[in-house]
């Protein structure tokens, strides 16, 4: 069976609860990126709680057997389980209340918190299942990605971690495991700056499906996917380079397209100062 869709019987199965409201298809399937290793990723949107019975009844209905079943936290109620086909679904249900709060305080008060702006992006690219009305609303709030949305974005993630100022000291001591930790913390950071750039809400805080960005983003340094997969498998003092490379293109590409950026100027100093070696 197709993931879509399998997507599509099981919603019907949860729109027969009268508490879901919407029942939205996000992450891959819905853009059309799945490939072998793909699970469906549901989004539930309810008019009240589920209780456990709610959540468990469409796992019964299909006779599909649980993965993880978590309790209410950080205002998401989570759950995996696999069909009698072996296909693995994921779900985040939220009040539909919830889901038009962060939507609100990611477009309206241009929050940069990543997992608002995954709901936001998970709107704005999800297929609805059930509850057009509801999911058509949703997707009006984010239709236009807010200038000082890109800008918040922009001014939190260019000012990389000082701690990039050590990158020689870490090679020198062959401290491998902070020195990936580094190189992959700031690659993040680039990452988030373009999603700012290009003014496309995150969608997944760990900057899972990297190598579409190429494809998504129209303001980008040449051979972005190339070079970020080349950073973490080639010889390390050449990966070194090319990240700082990469890292003066991206500021020239900020300011470019935002030259009146107050904090410029400052980022720019301190991006470009390297810790100095002791030679008493």
């Amino acid at each position: 069976m197709k993931l879509k869709d399998m997507a599509r019987k099981m919603a019907a199965i949860y729109k027969e609860n009268k508490k879901v409201q919407a029942v939205l298809l996000a992450g891959s399937v819905s853009r059309g990126w799945e490939d072998k290793h793909s699970d469906i990723e549901l989004n539930i949107f309810w008019s009240e709680p589920p209780t456990d019975e709610d959540r468990m009844f469409p796992i019964h209905a299909i006779d599909g057997s649980i993965i993880e079943f978590h309790p209410y936290e950080e205002e998401e109620w989570a759950e995996s389980y696999l069909t009698p086909q072996n296909i693995k679904l994921e779900i985040s249900s939220f009040l539909t209340t919830t889901a038009n709060t962060w939507i609100k305080e990611v477009v309206i008060d241009h929050e940069v918190d990543y997992g608002k702006q995954c709901m936001a992006s998970s709107v704005f690219y999800g297929v609805s299942l059930y509850g057009d009305r509801v999911i058509t609303e949703l997707k009006k709030e984010v239709e236009v990605y807010p200038d000082q949305l890109a800008q918040n974005m922009i001014e939190e993630n260019l000012a990389l971690w000082s701690r990039w100022n050590n990158r020689y000291a870490l090679l020198d001591r062959n401290e491998w495991i902070m020195l990936y930790d580094l190189m992959v913390g700031v690659q993040k950071k680039l990452l988030g700056t373009l999603f700012g750039l290009n003014k496309l809400y995150i969608h997944h805080p760990s900057f899972k499906w990297m190598h579409k960005y190429s494809e998504i983003f129209t303001i980008k340094p040449d051979h972005l996917d190339e070079r970020l997969s080349r950073i973490l498998i080639q010889n390390v003092h050449e990966s070194i380079k090319e990240l700082e490379l990469l890292i003066e293109e991206v500021f020239n590409l900020v300011e470019k397209h935002y030259p009146d950026l107050p904090f410029l100027a400052a980022y720019k100093e301190k991006m470009r100062f390297v810790r100095p070696e002791n030679k008493g």
